[in-house]
């Protein structure tokens, strides 16, 4: 009989989830992204999420029909969500959705998983 531990399967590393939901508009028709990028395109892929101001207050949009963006982030450190009105999706943020949306679009993509 052996002492020996079973082996494990081999770590894939740091694995990370990025989720785009847009409701709202017109039709109030609700789009969704999502991208689980390979372990090789990680660290890309948390450079964008960590440029997004995540803690920072959101200006309120008024008015109807109008997007708003639900994002969320899940990495080995951080669980991160966040919703903004059209009119903030800007900078950092429309960089991450951006990202996505492209990543997500693409069937051939290893970053795709929807």
């Amino acid at each position: 009989m052996s002492d020996a531990a079973p082996q494990s399967e081999p770590d894939d590393g740091p694995r990370i989830l990025i989720a785009v939901i847009r409701t709202g508009g017109i039709a109030g028709i609700r789009r969704h992204w999502q991208v689980e990028p390979p372990r090789e395109e990680v660290p890309r892929w948390v450079e964008l999420i960590d440029r997004c101001p995540w803690e920072e207050p959101c200006p309120t949009q008024r008015g109807a029909d109008r997007y708003i963006w639900s994002i969320r982030a899940h990495t080995p450190d951080a669980r991160h969500e966040r919703e903004l009105p059209e009119s903030a999706l800007d900078g950092p943020w429309r960089r991450l959705v951006d990202a996505v949306r492209e990543a997500s679009a693409t069937p051939d993509s290893p970053a795709s998983r929807a």
